[in-house]
């Protein structure tokens, strides 16, 4: 068929395509203004109630003393073989086992492993990563080098990196979104997958379209598409919106200690240290509408019932997708958002009984 034919005849789906974006990028950006003033009324409040912080947080200067417990293991940095990039990782038990990765959310950093770094270090080579973005590892200031593709590369040089051929895959998140993409398009190097707390982004786009709650629990990722503001919202009153993230009585983290508190924010205290998990989102819908997936990989997954910012619901959404036989998934009726902090103990005992035959 000659190739103006061709053209013609493709013309009106690539015309009502431009026109979807445009409707949903219009969509996304009124999300983000109404979000934008909700959340400066909540961040002036804060300046307001605590006038003596000043407006915006200082960095923190002096290390929390939890960042530096040996118990949770060593630190360094790996040279990522595709971008040059340098992340920092804490590493314990090599040699002990097959690589367990861990890959944390926003706004985290590796020490919200800790807990699976102390119990698993024995049997596996447990690695926990701050991903690019995350002070003190490597932080483009472009949005462009936060898309997908090179988030998955990235992962794939830290397995590769660290001399492994295939990992157990964990992730809580934005790191478990990571986690459902890379075991997706990086199959071969995932033998184990467990996701706390995450849904795939195609799944999570399917189930919003019909449930519009969703999108309101998850208001907060419209705000971030904007430019500078979100950064400066939250840096606001000593970072007062981020501190209620985890000390919030029924979404937060319970009986959190100070030094805890402040070793989840202090990275993200540091000049610039907002800007690139910032970009994480800023990314979140370039390639908006996604096609369905299948899920093949074997997978653990957990989710909280009480989970302030996902819906119980994209639990069966994710296990429709799934190969029969290949999902795993328990929802713990006690738990929040915060599984791999405040209910670790069941995370635990969980992911030994996943991860049981692999063990020698």
């Amino acid at each position: 068929m000659p190739e103006p034919v061709v053209t013609a005849l493709l013309a009106p789906s690539r015309l009502s395509l431009k026109l979807l974006r445009a409707l949903m990028w219009s969509l996304v950006y009124l999300g983000a203004l109404m979000a934008a003033a909700v959340y400066s009324c909540i961040a002036l409040t804060h300046v307001l109630c605590r006038p003596r912080r000043g407006c915006l947080g200082p960095p923190r200067c002096a290390v929390p003393a939890c960042l530096n417990d040996p118990s949770l293991g060593e630190h360094d940095f790996l040279t990522l073989k595709s971008s040059g990039l340098r992340l920092h990782y804490v590493s314990a038990g090599r040699g002990n086992g097959p690589l367990m990765l861990f890959l944390h959310g926003f706004p985290e950093n590796w020490f919200s492993w800790q807990y699976q770094l102390r119990e698993f270090q024995n049997r596996f080579h447990v690695v926990a990563v701050d991903l690019r973005g995350y002070w003190p590892s490597d932080a483009p200031r472009s949005i462009d080098c936060y898309t997908t593709d090179l988030l998955m590369t990235d992962i794939q040089d830290v397995i590769t990196g660290l001399g492994y051929s295939k990992c157990i895959l964990v992730g809580h998140d934005w790191g478990g979104l990571l986690a459902w993409n890379f075991s997706i398009y990086y199959p071969a190097f995932v033998e184990r997958l467990v996701v706390a707390c995450a849904a795939p982004m195609s799944v999570y786009q399917d189930y919003s379209l019909h449930h519009i709650s969703q999108l309101f629990r998850s208001n907060y990722m419209f705000l971030f598409q904007l430019p500078w503001l979100p950064e400066k919202l939250l840096s606001m009153s000593d970072f007062q919106i981020l501190k209620d993230v985890f000390t919030n009585r029924k979404s937060g983290i319970p009986q959190l200690s100070p030094c805890k508190l402040e070793a989840f924010i202090y990275h993200l205290t540091q000049p610039g240290g907002l800007t690139g998990p910032m970009n994480y989102y800023r990314t979140l819908f370039w390639n908006v509408p996604l096609e369905p997936q299948e899920l093949s990989t074997r997978t653990l997954l957990l989710w909280g019932e009480k989970d302030s910012y996902l819906e119980s619901g994209l639990v069966d959404a994710i296990s429709s997708r799934f190969v029969p036989g290949r999902l795993e998934a328990h929802i713990l009726p006690a738990s929040g958002h915060w599984i791999p902090q405040n209910h670790y103990e069941e995370m635990h005992r969980y992911m030994w009984a996943f991860l049981q035959d692999l063990l020698p």
